[in-house]
């Protein structure tokens, strides 16, 4: 085992894990998506306005959850982080399918050349426009590429099909070469056992994983269940009250917490629409979460708590510090 210090890999450059600050661990600056018909977020001025509104209510470091395909703009995302003082981490990996319009060249890729593809965006850098030949990594800036930190997978609601099963295989080399933070999206919270189970019989242990929208399904002892295997949960369903509430998911978290989860949450906002972003013209924006959310969670929680999902928790995610990277095993090499 080797939990020692580690960098984590930022649009701008490796940051120590231990300067990264009250973390945001889901977030998108850049998307577009078929599935969400006129929310693209591509409007740099405003992304970077929204960037700015997150660190002014006191994030330190966002998660870029964008992965391959999506409109993704690694050089959009180091002037943001250079312009508003915001770490970002950049991210790889594929969505699940119907992220993807019929017919796009990544949904027939092989597991093999994903991995390829989502290995290289980790140690080389991010390339300017994802297609189907890659291209050369862009350097936008003096610190060097873009690299990603975290590989990305998705799943549908209580489905992992072909494309994402193939996406799962490449995102579990990704981890063995790379050591990269696995997050997976899970729809309406589902299927977070066989998703361990998957990257698990791949060699990916439950504490290199995110179980991204585990909320989605207010469940405390599922959640706890889950933490217990070794899994991280990323709570990002605020501001819907269309479906519950935030006191729903405040209530769920503390409960989770009190069965022993407190050491793997997460917290996050995923705000992801432009209708949702106030410099896009909509509301409640990306600052809802340190403005709204977060002195309720203060003035409930436990002494510690917040501090571990805001801080200790993503560090070690993010770093991969729980002392089973895959630096700790004979023949594979974290490229950190």
């Amino acid at each position: 085992m080797s939990p020692g210090p580690r960098t984590v890999r930022t649009v701008l450059g490796e940051v120590d894990a231990s300067a990264l600050g009250r973390v945001d661990y889901h977030e998108h600056l850049f998307q577009r998506s078929p599935l969400l018909p006129g929310e693209d977020l591509d409007d740099e001025t405003a992304s970077t306005a929204e960037a700015a509104s997150l660190r002014g209510s006191g994030f330190v470091t966002m998660v870029d959850a964008t992965p391959t395909g999506l409109g993704r703009d690694p050089a959009g995302l180091t002037r943001i982080s250079a312009a508003t003082g915001l770490h970002v981490v950049a991210t790889t990996g594929a969505h699940r399918v119907e992220h993807y319009e019929a017919g796009h060249w990544l949904l027939e890729e092989p597991a093999d050349r994903l991995a390829e593809r989502f290995c290289a965006d980790v140690t080389e850098g991010l390339p300017a426009e994802d297609g189907p030949d890659r291209g050369r990594p862009v350097q936008p800036a003096a610190s060097g590429p873009v690299r990603a930190g975290v590989v990305k997978a998705g799943v549908g609601y209580w489905r992992i099909g072909a494309f994402e099963g193939r996406v799962l295989a490449a995102v579990a080399a990704t981890w063995r070469r790379t050591g990269a933070a696995v997050m997976v999206h899970l729809e309406h919270g589902s299927a977070g056992f066989e998703v361990l189970a998957r990257l698990a019989a791949d060699g990916v242990p439950g504490s290199a994983v995110c179980l991204a929208h585990v909320d989605r399904n207010p469940d405390p002892g599922l959640h706890a269940e889950l933490a217990a295997a070794g899994a991280y949960l990323g709570y990002d369903g605020w501001a819907r009250s269309v479906r519950w509430p935030d006191s729903v998911l405040l209530d769920c978290l503390l409960a989770a917490a009190a069965r022993g989860a407190g050491p793997r949450l997460l917290i996050g906002g995923d705000v992801a629409r432009a209708s949702r972003y106030r410099a896009y013209g909509g509301m409640p924006g990306l600052a809802h979460l340190g403005e709204r959310v977060l002195p309720r969670l203060e003035a409930e929680a436990p002494p510690g708590l917040v501090e571990a999902l805001l801080v200790t928790n993503p560090a070690r995610w993010l770093a991969g510090t729980d002392g089973t990277g895959p630096d700790d095993e004979p023949g594979e090499g974290a490229a950190r």
